[in-house]
């Protein structure tokens, strides 16, 4: 009886634990595919800060080519 128990626990080891983790992983990643709404919202907000960022910097650029036209150059 004992080598039964044996055969079964390292069939039970090689085939169905294996399994039995993907399957409960592919599930989990199909539960969380898309954002949340607290996620969307934070990504909403880092795309307002980088556009307004970006033409704070484009601002800056109009001024210093005014002032100094040559300042590209020196970088």
């Amino acid at each position: 009886m004992s080598g039964f128990s044996f055969v079964l626990a390292a069939l039970f080891m090689t085939v169905v634990a294996p399994l039995w983790i993907i399957f409960h992983y592919i599930t989990k990643w199909r539960g969380q595919r898309g954002l949340s709404a607290q996620d969307e919202q934070l990504l909403a907000e880092l795309w307002d800060i980088s556009n307004r960022l970006e033409g704070r910097i484009h601002a800056l650029e109009r001024v210093l080519d005014a002032e100094s036209p040559n300042w590209r150059d020196k970088l």
